[in-house]
């Protein structure tokens, strides 16, 4: 690629760095005289032509973006299905790298550095632009110590690709928000929580999640809570760890609303770094005791009801004691006449649990329950929809005929919809399928000319609603089939057939000398490099010498301008060979005529960066040279040995 001009303009001059789905390099833009950065797609990438639509049109969309912390992008093209992007060149580092140098960060620098990627934020959210993937790796610092955000809008193009990268997998899901993680709905919100991340590693040299895999650590996004800051690095400010806490918050609406508010917070930061800038109070009503009525009364009432009593005594005893006798007289009748209808009973409550709700109802109905409710539904892996998953009280419990039983139906196995894994890497299917809950279930592979581990096929399908657990199989791409064939006797063929052989059984002819030989007809095989009868794989190599029939007389004198062979002598000559070849190195090989016969006088690997290949070769008279890069004849030359 060194030395390659992309679309007429770029000259690529050395790589810079690289990552799971591209190479960096700086070039030189012709047009404008000046130094650029140019990101090229990884060859994998380019053969999804849905990526490249998302890829092309969200990095139109980023290159509108206009911020002094943010990395500009000039341009994006395409050459030769070379897909790149043209960006502005920063001379610095990677955060990630200073981290690593420095071990953690002070708590002014942190903010100083956090508040600059909030103003790039900012600007990008402003212009319904969300960056993805926020990360050290991500950020650049100039040397002058400004902060360069970069890759915005790539990431949205990733994650919407049919092929990931797994690598790239693996170094972003340490940032990742919980909504990122479970494949949910991704906002503003969820490149600050990205930025609480990378505030916890700086100002702890840590992530706050590590795990062996990926699905590990997105777990731990989503179940897990963070050690507080302070508890690693004790010089933490209370103030910037309220912040971290704050954007780190697994439910979105207890984060920052926007970027903005994030900047003004570590602003504050800053000037009182011992305070809480944010707090966590979960109660702002605490439980109060409340004195009773009758204690408020009681005061108050308390000497009027005392003068009262003396006088409305007997008066008071002698009614009630007329009233208690009536009601005594009238329960005795009305038990007597009806004390079959109004006594209630206690009844033994039966089991009904797994019984549709028509049969539990008629059930204890039939044994005197008077009262039966649905209380509620619940998901049930166990117990079929429509039937009872519990019910209160117990069963065998005794109650009253007229307590309500409360019984909670059986929604049935929560369902879920089947993802799409099509095209989908392995590693990351099984991510997809942790965070809906369902599993991987038989995994069968078959060859394909898809790259090995990509899914061709999945069972059930995606968008088909199934109960949460429940497994998808998978069928997974082996890479594409290696045929073998048996390698014919071409020895004594014409050449012509010779070809059409070699080429029907998916072998491929490397060179074909030429000799003469008076034994074998003109254009008929001599020779073959791979022995009749051998086993090869397709697309193997094979060399040919072929015969030029008997060698002809030599010419006259007159006709050459020479002495005839037998009268010269042979000569050594030290041939000069420009190595204008387009990649990093090559074979070379120089093929010497003379007097009709081909001879091979010398092959070898070498060096674009050599420039030069001396070789010294010797010959009598008249010698054609051929001089191959690789398989392809570059130029031909005459010398006069003499």
């Amino acid at each position: 690629m060194i030395g390659k001009i992309l679309g007429d303009r770029y000259e690529i001059i050395e790589k810079i760095g690289g990552g799971g789905m591209a190479l960096v390099y700086k070039a030189k833009c012709r047009l404008l005289n000046r130094y650029v950065a140019v990101k090229i797609l990884r060859p994998e990438f380019t053969s999804d032509e849905d990526f490249i639509n998302k890829f092309e049109k969200e990095s139109q969309a980023a290159a509108s973006l206009s911020h002094p912390n943010i990395v500009n992008i000039y341009d994006v093209g395409t050459d030769n299905d070379i897909y790149y992007i043209v960006m502005e060149y920063v001379k610095g580092k990677t955060l990630k790298s200073y981290i690593r140098e420095k071990r953690f960060l002070a708590n002014q620098e942190t903010i100083g550095i956090s508040k600059q990627i909030a103003l790039a934020l900012h600007h990008a959210h402003n212009n319904h632009i969300i960056h993805r993937d926020i990360k050290p790796h991500n950020i650049l610092i100039t040397e002058d110590g400004r902060i360069k955000v970069t890759d915005f809008g790539i990431a949205r193009a990733i994650t919407s690709s049919t092929i990931t990268n797994t690598g790239n997998v693996i170094g972003s899901v340490h940032y990742f928000s919980p909504e990122q993680a479970r494949g949910g709905f991704v906002d503003e919100k969820s490149d600050i929580y990205s930025l609480g991340v990378t505030m916890y590693e700086m100002i702890t040299g840590k992530v706050p999640f590590s795990g062996d895999t990926p699905i590990s650590v997105a777990l731990k996004h989503l179940k897990e809570e963070i050690v507080p800051p302070s508890l690693i690095n004790k010089e933490v400010s209370q103030a910037l760890e309220s912040i971290i806490l704050k954007a780190m918050q697994k439910d979105k609406s207890k984060r920052y609303d926007n970027a903005i508010d994030l900047y003004k917070d570590l602003e504050k930061a800053l000037n009182n770094p011992s305070n809480k800038i944010v707090t966590f109070d979960d109660d702002e009503s605490p439980t109060r005791v409340m004195p009773s009525i009758n204690d408020i009364d009681s005061d108050t009432t308390e000497h009027k009801s005392s003068t009262k009593k003396s006088r409305k005594l007997p008066l008071f005893i002698g009614v009630v004691s007329a009233f208690v006798l009536s009601i005594l007289l009238v329960s005795g009748i009305f038990y007597n006449m009806f004390k079959d209808k109004f006594l209630i009973k206690e009844l033994e409550v039966p089991d009904v649990k797994n019984l549709s709700y028509e049969a539990a109802k008629q059930k204890l109905e039939s044994l005197g329950f008077m009262s039966i409710e649905k209380s509620k539904e619940q998901y049930s892996k166990v117990v079929e929809e429509g039937h009872i998953l519990s019910q209160d009280p117990e069963a065998g419990e005794i109650v009253k005929e007229t307590y309500t039983v409360r019984l909670t139906l059986s929604k049935g196995p929560k369902k879920v919809k089947v993802p799409n894994l099509i095209h989908k890497e392995l590693d990351e299917a099984k991510l997809i399928l942790e965070n809906n809950n369902l599993k991987l279930g038989n995994i069968t592979y078959k060859y394909d000319d898809l790259p090995i581990g990509i899914i061709l096929e999945q069972s059930p399908n995606s968008d088909t609603e199934i109960a949460e657990d429940s497994e998808i199989n998978l069928i997974v791409s082996e890479g594409r089939k290696i045929q073998t064939v048996i390698m014919p006797n071409l020895i004594g063929k014409n050449i012509d057939s010779a070809k059409e052989t070699i080429k029907a059984l998916g072998l491929i002819i490397k060179e074909i000398d030429r000799k003469y030989d008076p034994n074998v007809e003109k254009n008929s095989i001599i020779s073959q490099s791979i022995k009749p009868g051998t086993e090869v794989k397709e697309n193997s190599v094979v060399s040919l010498v072929v015969s030029e029939g008997p060698e002809n007389p030599l010419e006259p004198l007159e006709k050459n301008h020479l002495p005839p062979e037998d009268e010269q002598d042979i000569v050594e000559r030290t041939l000069i060979i420009p190595l204008t070849f387009e990649k990093d190195e090559e074979l070379v090989k120089i093929v010497k005529i003379q007097n009709g016969v081909s001879t091979t006088v010398y092959e070898g690997i070498h060096k674009k960066s050599e420039e030069n290949l001396k070789v010294t070769v010797s010959g009598k008279g008249k010698v054609k040279l051929d001089i191959y890069f690789g398989s392809e004849l570059e130029y031909t030359k005459e010398e006069v040995f003499k």
